[in-house]
């Protein structure tokens, strides 16, 4: 096994690690304990590895370890401040959007990147361009109707 050394700061925390070459991103942050990072599809099809990527939304099962060398990565245990919920795990929980969970942080990260990428403008999006903007992300347990609602809600938080 053929490792390189990366720098890498994971919910503001800084870190140095030898990584396998042929490693993702997710199995680093599930080796590093960040649970919340599901694997699903192992194909980028699902969504429920999503995670921040200097705050853009990647599959981190794609996403190779040695890519994010230098890079602030953001998971769902990073949104709590001082055991507070962040905005938008608020308006998931506000608005039942919560299932079984295995989606939800996924589903979280995506929103998070989404609202902070467009700010004030979020509001002003569709309940069609929600749905697109997060299309990457699937949930069996819902009808999506939640998860747009808690989009939306995000938005309105969020500014």
């Amino acid at each position: 096994m053929k490792t390189e050394n990366i720098r890498i700061t994971i919910n503001n925390r800084p870190y140095e690690l030898a990584v396998d070459i042929r490693a993702s991103l997710l199995d680093l942050l599930r080796e590093q304990g960040f649970t919340s990072v599901k694997q699903g599809c192992g194909v980028g099809e699902c969504g429920a590895c999503t995670v921040l990527v200097d705050g853009v939304a990647v599959d981190s099962c794609l996403y190779l370890a040695l890519w994010a060398d230098g890079k602030t990565i953001r998971t769902v245990e990073g949104e709590c401040a001082d055991g507070k919920l962040s905005p938008v795990q608020e308006a998931y929980v506000e608005e039942g959007a919560v299932q079984c969970g295995f989606c939800t942080p996924g589903l979280v990260m995506a929103t998070t990147g989404f609202v902070e990428k467009h700010g004030e403008a979020a509001q002003k999006f569709s309940r069609e361009e929600l749905k697109k903007a997060h299309a990457g992300n699937l949930c069996r347990c819902t009808g999506y109707q939640t998860i747009i609602n808690a989009v939306e809600r995000a938005a309105k938080k969020k500014t």
